[in-house]
């Protein structure tokens, strides 16, 4: 196999710690990123960094000579997605066909892209199959937009293409700057200042999270396995926790007794997620990382490199 991939997005959270698990594995890196929302920061040394937007036509030439895309840049807050649906447009469908076009035009052999668990927000199966998609939010509806197109460049252009419908992920470098950040990021930076968490909801909530070094052993399996040509995967654990439960064992872990801020509940917001990841499991991946060792892993990142950031 050509060791030469390409990650959009390598400036965010799973972009950047994807890049670092190639490297180590010998890939030669290439990152596209227009640093909207990603931190140049983040970008592991040894990533070959061409600041981009996946909207321009200007890409193309960079996806010469490239084995396997990895498509990670997205406007992905759900929050800011309703608020703009036509920058939401035009960044998740219109910037993901163009990376396609460019895979196709420069004979990629497979593009691996993010679509999400969001696509499922209207389903009240669970664990949710891969085939029960009720998408509601404008973000929902642009990811699902993007399976159609990467159908579509595979029927009539042979371009191989692998969808990831990724849960509720976490670990190093998850984006605290968010509108509303994710739980574990909040919670654990919150606590670490001595101030109340934010709850929405009353914590009842529950998710199916999954830790990162999870999410890039299966990067990892569907850029070599050809059974994953054209597939769908749900990417959790198969196991969902209240985020209540989270509050608790964060608090534990670092030793304190603040109680949360409840809030109101965020629109739009499913009461339960939970993957069925028996496609994946299939495979014969397996997620190996314990909500205890992700969390522990989480606090000591960020007291390493997030916590002189906001203090």
């Amino acid at each position: 196999m050509n060791k030469k991939v390409l990650i959009t997005g390598v400036a965010g959270f799973i972009g950047s710690n994807l890049a670092d698990r190639l490297l180590k594995e010998g890939y030669e890196v290439i990152g596209l990123d227009n640093l909207a929302y990603g931190i140049k920061e983040q970008i592991p040394e040894g990533v070959k960094f061409h600041k981009k937007d996946i909207r321009s036509s200007d890409i193309y030439p960079i996806f010469e000579g490239v084995d396997t895309v990895f498509h990670m840049a997205a406007k992905n807050s759900i929050i800011d997605c309703q608020k703009d649906p036509i920058e939401t447009s035009d960044i998740n469908v219109t910037g993901t066909v163009k990376v396609f076009a460019a895979a196709a035009g420069a004979k990629v052999r497979k593009v691996i892209y993010a679509e999400s668990s969001a696509i499922y927000e209207g389903s009240k199966t669970l664990p949710t199959p891969a085939e029960d998609e009720q998408p509601q939010s404008f973000y929902a509806s642009s990811k699902m937009a993007t399976k159609y197109f990467g159908q579509a460049f595979e029927r009539f252009y042979g371009l191989k293409t692998t969808a990831l419908r990724y849960f509720n992920v976490y670990g190093p470098r998850q984006d605290y700057r968010r509108t509303i950040p994710p739980v574990f990021s909040a919670f654990i930076i919150k606590l670490l200042r001595g101030e109340q968490p934010i709850i929405y909801g009353d914590g009842s909530k529950r998710r199916d999270f999954i830790h990162v070094d999870d999410i890039n052993d299966f990067h990892l399996l569907a850029m070599k396995d050809d059974r994953t040509n054209g597939g769908v995967y749900n990417l959790g654990t198969g196991t969902n926790v209240s985020i209540l439960e989270i509050y608790q064992a964060v608090a534990k872990l670092i030793g304190s007794n603040i109680q949360p801020d409840f809030r109101p509940n965020q629109q739009g917001e499913a009461q339960e997620n939970l993957a069925d990841i028996s496609k994946a499991k299939a495979l014969g991946w397996q997620p190996k990382t314990s909500l205890e060792q992700g969390l522990q892993g989480s606090i000591d990142y960020i007291k390493k490199h997030v916590i002189t950031e906001v203090t």
